[in-house]
């Protein structure tokens, strides 16, 4: 070897020596560097067990970490905190002229809605978006809520009897807007939210049933988020020694989601401009809803929502109200209201003060869909819901972190309240039978009651051999939407009860 060369090898080693010397100590490992991480937020305590797991063990405990977005978190946990016991603007009534009541509509109103609304239809411009996260826990099954059978001489789930009203409102735009002429196919875009506990098994009950006879290219799955459960003072809650207790985000979590999967931009480039929102635990909702479209186009309103009379001053159900003198809409919870304040009396129309429920039923243009998933997420303000929490020492109490469908009202420049009858519109399923109110029993028999008066209305007649106030007929969706077209079906027949009335 040549003393140049020799030059070279020694002067590679020497500079190799004295950068082993001048280096920085390296963290130890990428899991050193979450450790670190979680301290910059004050949640390092979730590795406090980490040297007596299991390697399988910390390596999901790692991935947990890794795959939660702790910036975004830390801020939603900071501001969600800071906003409770801030002052808030005092409740007032809804303005009546704010509301669309059933007994202020005429004939032509509800004429010139209803064909508006099949118009719109008829154009693609109508989404529907569909909150379906929940379990049927209460209800004794672990399938999501949707695959409920509630009972019905048909046996339909409530996912079925949505399918079948949308085919229905497909059918009628089709029939209405071509008056005669030729029709086209038309088609709803029906985007179901569901949640890590219900999405692969509401994928899987689509798929078996071939979708109710819908399109499977116009159904689009989505799930919302979860959050980490936290304690009164913002630490995260360990379900295991090695994982988090999470829940989903609320029903409000929508907004997020549809942004986050990039559905807003899916829904633009269908050239959807209006959707309706609603939860899945209403049997007699009504999906696609042309009347109601047609009213929220007709008065220019940013968001909109169906509501009902509350049945007696302190029935359990959030209401309606404006938030300070001149402020926006937003719903409060029946325990926001007093009892002076929730029994009072409106002396010119003989209602409740307080009296319009919210019960689920939304309709908001898309361009305000982005604005309030932009505007929510910016003020990162969470309910807190104290709940028994599942951790490694037992059930704790600690804190929920949920947004509601609701919380876009004081986002919306102008919000519109369309009066519905609770006998037409509104049989929520959310407790099993035997519980005193909203049971799969009381939602079937409202159900039966509702379509007994549609048949007796088109003429036909009705046996039974139990009593009446018990039993009744049902209607298939595929053959009437709202208790139209039924003449000649049921004119002049006797059907007997219960059972079925299908095409």
């Amino acid at each position: 070897m040549g003393a140049a060369s020799m030059e070279r090898d020694n002067g590679a080693a020497a500079a190799a020596t004295t950068t082993e010397m001048v280096s920085p100590p390296r963290v130890n490992s990428p899991r050193q560097a979450l450790v670190e991480r979680l301290k910059d937020y004050g949640q390092e305590d979730v590795f406090a067990l980490l040297d007596e797991l299991s390697p399988d063990e910390r390596d999901f405990l790692v991935r947990d970490i890794e795959n939660l977005d702790l910036p975004r978190i830390d801020r939603i946990i900071r501001c969600s905190l800071h906003s409770q016991g801030l002052p808030v603007a005092a409740i007032e009534p809804v303005p009546e002229n704010w509301v669309s009541t059933v007994d202020g509509r005429t004939m032509e109103d509800r004429e010139k809605w209803w064909k508006m609304g099949l118009k719109t239809i008829y154009e693609g411009k109508l989404g529907v978006v569909l909150l379906s996260g929940g379990q049927g826990t209460r209800l004794g099954i672990s399938d999501p809520k949707g695959c409920f059978n509630i009972g019905l001489p048909s046996g339909k789930s409530l996912f079925q009897i949505q399918a079948e009203r949308i085919l229905c409102v497909q059918r009628l735009a089709a029939q209405v807007v071509s008056e005669g002429g030729p029709t086209r196919p038309v088609t709803i875009h029906w985007y179901i939210m569901t949640s890590p506990f219900t999405d692969e098994a509401t994928r899987k009950y689509f798929s078996s049933h071939k979708y109710f006879g819908l399109e499977p290219d116009q159904i689009s799955f989505f799930q919302q988020g979860t959050l980490p459960c936290i304690s009164k003072d913002g630490k995260f809650i360990m379900e295991t020694p090695f994982s988090l207790a999470k829940a989903p985000d609320g029903n409000g979590g929508v907004y997020a989601a549809l942004k986050s999967s990039r559905l807003l931009e899916d829904m633009a480039s269908r050239g959807i401009k209006y959707v309706d929102c609603y939860g899945v635990d209403n049997v007699l909702v009504r999906v696609a809803d042309p009347t109601f479209l047609g009213y929220f186009i007709d008065k220019g309103a940013a968001s909109a929502a169906k509501v009902v009379r509350k049945a007696y001053p302190q029935e359990q159900v959030g209401v309606f109200v404006r938030r300070g003198k001149g402020g926006p809409l937003t719903v409060v919870e029946y325990s926001e209201l007093d009892q002076p304040m929730a029994s009072a009396i409106n002396q010119r129309t003989g209602r409740l003060q307080y009296c319009w429920s919210n019960v689920c039923l939304h309709m908001f243009t898309l361009d305000f869909l982005n604005q309030v998933a932009t505007g929510l997420e910016k003020d990162s303000v969470y309910h807190l819901a104290e709940k028994k929490i599942p951790s490694m020492n037992g059930y704790t109490m600690g804190l929920k972190l949920e947004q509601f469908i609701f919380d876009s009202f004081p986002y919306a420049p102008s919000t519109a309240l369309f009066e519905v009858l609770r006998e037409e519109e509104f049989a929520p399923v959310k407790n099993a039978n035997g519980s005193n109110f909203d049971t799969p029993e009381s939602a079937r028999l409202s159900v039966l009651r509702l379509h007994t008066r549609w048949v007796i209305a088109a003429g036909g007649f009705l046996t039974h051999s139990v009593p009446l106030y018990a039993t009744g007929v049902e209607v298939s969706p595929l053959c009437s939407y709202a208790g139209e077209n039924l003449e000649a079906i049921c004119r002049g027949r006797t059907f007997h009860a219960p059972c079925e009335i299908s095409l």
